[in-house]
């Protein structure tokens, strides 16, 4: 296997781990870790000042509960990232609730959906636990839409890394991508 394994050599890793392959997972956590780490820091560079999930729990946590997967049938590697960006979803939320909690009525977490990229508009700024709401009619809505926004906002991958994942065209993931930032950015506005 190569230094950095393919596309195709990871999803014969995955299947292997799946069929309980102990070897076939220590040869992908190192390369999965990296790629992890990767996402985390992008998505929590967009977050507040002074966020108190550093990339790296951020990461042990995604890395913790995908080892956990004891059940799961990896397919590819877009399915295993795009397990990884809900997973990664699921622990900022409930981060920003806990937070909440702790400070009862405090400031939520403020992610914006314009820090990412093109097209520029109406700035839609809302906390975390707003857009997961809103992710979640958008879901029932389109879920590949919501699948896009999860992998672009939560994952923090670019719109090129998501088209490889999802096997589409750059072109489609960016009018998808367009069509569900301005569904959400509706929706978030409605509902303030």
């Amino acid at each position: 296997m190569s230094a950095v394994p393919s596309s195709a050599e990871i999803t014969g890793l995955l299947r292997r781990w799946s069929r309980g392959d102990r070897e076939a997972l220590e040869q992908l956590l190192p390369v999965v870790y990296q790629e992890l780490r990767r996402m985390a820091g992008r998505h929590l560079r967009r977050e507040r000042a002074g966020h108190t999930l550093e990339p790296t729990a951020l990461v042990h946590e995604v890395y913790l509960r995908l080892i956990d997967q004891r059940e799961a049938s990896w397919q590819n590697r877009a399915q295993f990232y795009g397990v990884a960006a809900q997973l990664m979803r699921r622990i900022l939320v409930d981060h920003a609730r806990a937070r909440q909690a702790d400070k009862r009525g405090g400031t939520a977490t403020v992610l914006s959906l314009d820090e990412i990229g093109e097209p520029p508009g109406p700035r839609a700024v809302a906390d975390v636990l707003a857009i997961d709401d809103a992710l979640d009619r958008l879901a029932r809505r389109d879920a590949d839409q919501a699948r896009i926004v999860e992998l672009r906002f939560f994952a923090g991958l670019t719109v090129e890394e998501v088209a490889r994942l999802l096997e589409r065209s750059e072109r489609t993931i960016k009018r998808e991508w367009r069509m569900a930032r301005a569904w959400l950015f509706r929706d978030l506005t409605q509902t303030e």
